[in-house]
C-alpha cells in the first residue's frame, strides 16, 4: 500500500470515528478528515484542499483547465491548481489577487491585481500583464477562445455597494445585509458601462451603458463573441438574465415573467452553449424549477424540484445528463426545513401524450439523491457545486469542520461499479 493510500485509509477511519459520536483523528489533529464515507448517503467525500481558507471557484466560473486534469482554488495567499488525479497542490500566483477564469483553450488562469489584468500559464509560471482597467471597473468573464474579457465599471463616485472586490482572491461568506444592500443599490440607479478587454492589446470597449445594476456576466463556452449578463438586484425586481454580443447587438431577454413575484436568476450555461439553465420561482419561496432555455431553438424545459432539494446554486454534467445541487438552509428563499444536502439530480421528461406544440413549455421532474450531509455547514459559504470534468464528482467548498477547505463526493455510491478508489479518476 502507498503512502497516499494509507493517508486516505487514516482519514477514512478518522471521518467516520468523528461521525459515530468520536473525535476524527486524522493526518493532523487541527485538520479535518482527508476522506469518509458519508454514513447518511454512502458516498465517497474527499478534502481536496490543505490550507484553512482555500475554496473552490464561483459555481459559474470555470475552474478547469482546458485538458481537464487540474482545479484551480483559491487560498488566502493567492491562486493555487490541484491535479485531479494526485492531488499534488502547486501555488500558481501569489498575492492580493482576484480569480476570473481558468483558459477553455489553454491552461492558462486570469485574475486581476492592482487595477490590470494579468493571465498565468500554470504549467510553465509565464505572466503576463494583458491590460489595465477601467476606472471603477472589474473583470469577471473570458470568453471561449481566450481573445476577450468581459466586465463592468461604475461611473462617477456613486457607493460601490459592493466594496472592493479586487482585495480578495473571490468573495466566500456572504454580508449580513446583503438583501438590505441590494435594495439600496438597485434603487440607486448608478449609472454603468459593460466593457470588453482585448487579451492580446488590453484595449477596452464599451458594448452596453445602462442605470440597471449591471451584473454576473458569463461569456458562452462556445461563442466567443455570445455573452450573459443580468439586471442585479432582489430577483422578483428585476427582468433578471439578457444576452448580448460583442458587437453590442443583438441584447436579448431571456426570460419574461407571467405572474407577480415570480423569481428568475443565478443562470449558467450547458457546456455545449446551446441552453441557459437559471433557478425559476413561480411564485418565489414557492414552487421551484430548474429552467432550461435552448437558445436556438427557442424551446423551453422546466424540471420541479421539492421544497427540501431547493439549491442555492445548481449545475450540469458536460454531457447534459446529470444535474447537482449545493442546498439551503431555513434562511433562505425556500425556507426548507431540511435542506442541507449537496444533490444529485436526474431528470425525467414528462411524457406529453396531450397537444403537441413547440411554444409549449416542456415539463420535468428532478429525481433527487442526497450526496453530503451538509448539516454542519454553516451556509453564509455557499458550496458552489461543480462536476468534474470526467463527470464522476462534484465539487463544493464548505465550513462543516469550521474553516473552509474544498471537497470533492463521488457520484457513484463507494463500493458500486465505476467508483473510484484513490484519486478523482
Amino acid at each position: 500500500m502507498s503512502h497516499r493510500h494509507v493517508r486516505l485509509f487514516a482519514g477514512i477511519v478518522g471521518a467516520l470515528g468523528s461521525v459515530y459520536g468520536l473525535r476524527a483523528q486524522s493526518t493532523a489533529a487541527t485538520e479535518p478528515p482527508l476522506a469518509w464515507i458519508d454514513p447518511d448517503t454512502g458516498h465517497r467525500i474527499v478534502r481536496l484542499t490543505r490550507d484553512p481558507g482555500s475554496a473552490s471557484l464561483y459555481f459559474n466560473q470555470n475552474g478547469y483547465t482546458a485538458d481537464g486534469k487540474k482545479l484551480i482554488y483559491t487560498t488566502p495567499h493567492g491562486i493555487s491548481v490541484l491535479d485531479l488525479k494526485t492531488h499534488e497542490v502547486k501555488p500558481v500566483v501569489e498575492g492580493r489577487v482576484r480569480v476570473i477564469d481558468a483558459g477553455r483553450k489553454s491552461q492558462n488562469v486570469y485574475y486581476t491585481k492592482d487595477g490590470a489584468v494579468f493571465v498565468t500559464d500554470i504549467d510553465t509560471g509565464t505572466t503576463r500583464e494583458i491590460g489595465k482597467l477601467p476606472p471603477r471597473g472589474s473583470v469577471s468573464s473570458v470568453n471561449a477562445d481566450e481573445t476577450l474579457l468581459a466586465g463592468t465599471y461604475l461611473v462617477g463616485n456613486g457607493q460601490d455597494y459592493g466594496g472592493n472586490r479586487n482585495l480578495q482572491p473571490q468573495q466566500l461568506d456572504q454580508p449580513v445585509n446583503k438583501g438590505q444592500m441590494m435594495e439600496q443599490r438597485l434603487a440607486a440607479h448608478l449609472p454603468m458601462g459593460l466593457f470588453t478587454l482585448d487579451t492580446k492589446t488590453g484595449a477596452v470597449k464599451t458594448i452596453l451603458k445602462s442605470t440597471d445594476w449591471l451584473n454576473h456576466l458569463l461569456f458562452s463556452p462556445t461563442d466567443p463573441t455570445l455573452l450573459m449578463f443580468c439586471h442585479e438586484g432582489p430577483w422578483h425586481k428585476v427582468d433578471r438574465i439578457w444576452t448580448i454580443h460583442t458587437d453590442a447587438s443583438q441584447i436579448t431577454k431571456i426570460h419574461t415573467r407571467t405572474i407577480a413575484m415570480e423569481n428568475a436568476g443565478h443562470e449558467f450555461w450547458s457546456a455545449d452553449g446551446k441552453t441557459i439553465w437559471y433557478d425559476l420561482q413561480t411564485p418565489r419561496g414557492e414552487v421551484f424549477w430548474l429552467a432550461g432555455y435552448n437558445i436556438i431553438s427557442g424551446e423551453r424545459t422546466w424540471y420541479h424540484l421539492q421544497r427540501n432539494e431547493w439549491s442555492i446554486h445548481f449545475n450540469v454534467t458536460r454531457d447534459g445528463r446529470l444535474f447537482c445541487g449545493d442546498g439551503g438552509d431555513e434562511r433562505q428563499v425556500a425556507r426548507a426545513s431540511d435542506g442541507k444536502w449537496i444533490y444529485l439530480f436526474r431528470p425525467e421528461l414528462i411524457e406529453n401524450r396531450g397537444i403537441q406544440d413547440k411554444a409549449l413549455i416542456t415539463p420535468g421532474v428532478f429525481r433527487a439523491e442526497r450526496l453530503v450531509n451538509m448539516s454542519k455547514h454553516g451556509y453564509r459559504l455557499e458550496p458552489n457545486v461543480s462536476f468534474t470534468p470526467d463527470q464522476k464528482w462534484v465539487v463544493f467548498r464548505s465550513n462543516m469542520f469550521g474553516p473552509t477547505y474544498t471537497f470533492a463526493v463521488e457520484v457513484a455510491k463507494a463500493g458500486a461499479s465505476g467508483s473510484s478508489t484513490s484519486g478523482l479518476e
